[in-house]
């Protein structure tokens, strides 16, 4: 039996992993713009301590990874964990044959397209649409650098599904030391999405500004829950306080950091489309606002990766990043705000 879903298209964000881009393959197949879907939503939102060792990981959706993401539609996610390699493919297997590209976890050490084969384990993500049982390939979309559409072998395949994913030398750095275990996702389309229109805009940017700008509530502070500006705060002055005598902190802020800069870059696009689209010029002068925080975002992940054996050193430097990146949030909110107010007091006096 032969199964070649399509059409499945190449779609990647340059700020995005492989989540993102995973994300952006599977809506764009199902009909949705990756960017109005994916670049809508501008928050944070992390449980304290709940990182894990993913490529794939989104603060806040341990469950739910693609409804973390497009907040604003109709689509959800669910992982399966089957118990073995066998029921893995044969679950796999059985989605293409109904039509359904899906999302499956692999470890890049297997994958013989990825620059990590044979040399760095890693825990990825990436798009399946087909199989042929006569060739014995399947068919794999993976548009993260250097990016390959095509087939590789079944045997391949599942040996990247079902690795441990341990650490192997020390260039295994932050997606190892967690199992592959064959999970995949399951993607759910709702048939009702929202119309991309400036009432959307101003819809998004108000729920995001809310998000942002939110206070603390007991129930989170009990609970270790990190939200908004606040939490953003306290997330990143506490990592780098704990550097000096933990490396595991920074890990966790260089993971954290991975996907909250992919979604700040998303939504400066979704601005900027929108900008085109609705002919409002300032709504690409803000796109630019928050481009700037995007930068701020790869800096001080760069930073953090790369503070060597004498962390207490780089600290003053984290510090000064860290302030430079709030401050480029405030700019941006404030930019913001003050377009939806117009917006309003123009709508409400029309």
């Amino acid at each position: 039996m032969r199964v070649e879903l399509g059409p499945v298209g190449y779609w990647r964000h340059e700020l995005s992993h492989c989540l993102h881009t995973t994300a952006g393959v599977l809506l764009d197949f199902h009909g949705l713009d990756p960017v109005q879907a994916l670049g809508a939503g501008w928050g944070f939102d992390y449980p304290a301590g709940d990182v894990r060792r993913e490529e794939y990981y989104f603060p806040g959706a341990a469950e739910d990874l693609f409804g973390g993401l497009a907040p604003f539609h109709d689509v959800r996610s669910r992982w399966h964990e089957p118990a073995g390699a066998r029921e893995g493919w044969e679950q796999v297997r059985a989605a293409l044959v109904a039509g359904t590209p899906v999302a499956v976890a692999a470890d890049n050490f297997h994958l013989p397209f990825r620059p990590a084969h044979r040399d760095v384990h890693t825990n990825h993500l990436m798009v399946l649409y087909g199989f042929d049982d006569t060739t014995g390939d399947v068919f794999v979309a993976d548009p993260v650098p250097p990016a390959f559409q095509g087939t590789i072998p079944l045997a391949a395949l599942e040996a990247a599904r079902d690795s441990g994913n341990p650490v192997h030398h020390d260039r295994d750095l932050f997606f190892t030391a967690n199992p592959i275990a064959n999970r995949w996702l399951e993607v759910r389309i709702g048939p009702e999405q929202p119309a991309f229109d400036p009432d959307f805009v101003d819809r998004v940017t108000a729920a995001n500004l809310r998000g942002l700008r939110a206070e603390p509530d007991a129930a989170d502070v009990a609970a270790g829950r990190l939200r908004g500006l606040a939490g953003l705060r306290s997330f990143l002055v506490e990592a780098v306080d704990r550097l000096p005598g933990d490396p595991a902190a920074g890990d966790e802020a260089f993971v954290v950091i991975g996907p909250v800069l992919a979604v700040t870059g998303l939504h400066a696009e979704f601005l900027r489309a929108a900008g085109r689209r609705f002919g409002e010029p300032r709504l690409a002068e803000l796109a630019r606002e928050v481009d700037r925080v995007a930068h701020h975002w790869s800096a001080l992940r760069i930073a953090v990766a790369t503070a060597g054996p004498d962390r207490a050193a780089a600290v003053p430097a984290l510090l000064r990043r860290t302030s430079a990146l709030l401050d480029a949030y405030d700019r941006a909110l404030d930019g913001l705000q003050a377009r939806l107010d117009r917006r309003r007091a123009a709508l409400s006096g029309a």
